[in-house]
């Protein structure tokens, strides 16, 4: 092992040369001319999620009258859930509806979350 390397190389001049590059990268010797950099860029959300959707009367009792993007209908009616302790105890994949999310889900008393975003897809406008 070369000293500062950290990598295991016999000790030839060639393969040391690239052991004192990577020790110069390390140090901030060696300036980046050109090579390509590990920086991701910020992902950007889908259009169709932030296009604005109208919620009808009834997911208007739950999540306001206003048109708002799909991310933030689902933000809030989670916020709704938890305020109201909506999620089943036992099985915190199901949702308990009160009164205002009973007609959402169509009369059904419980469903699942994945289930909820189904049938909350029908109430928008």
């Amino acid at each position: 092992m070369i000293a500062g390397c950290g990598i295991a190389l016999n000790a030839s001049k060639q393969k040391s040369s690239v052991c004192n590059f990577i020790v110069a990268i390390r140090a901030g010797w060696v300036q980046n001319k050109g090579m390509a950099t590990n920086t991701k860029s910020k992902r950007k959300p889908s259009a169709a999620f932030m296009k604005p959707v109208q919620p009808d009367e009834k997911l208007s009792k739950v999540v306001g009258s206003s048109p708002l993007p799909r991310t933030e209908l689902t933000k809030k009616l989670w916020v709704y859930i938890r305020k109201h302790g909506l999620q089943d105890k036992k099985q915190r994949t199901l949702i308990n509806a009160d009164e205002n999310l009973q007609a959402v889900f169509n009369g059904k008393k419980q469903v699942s979350m994945f289930e909820m975003t189904k049938l909350v897809s029908g109430h928008l406008d």
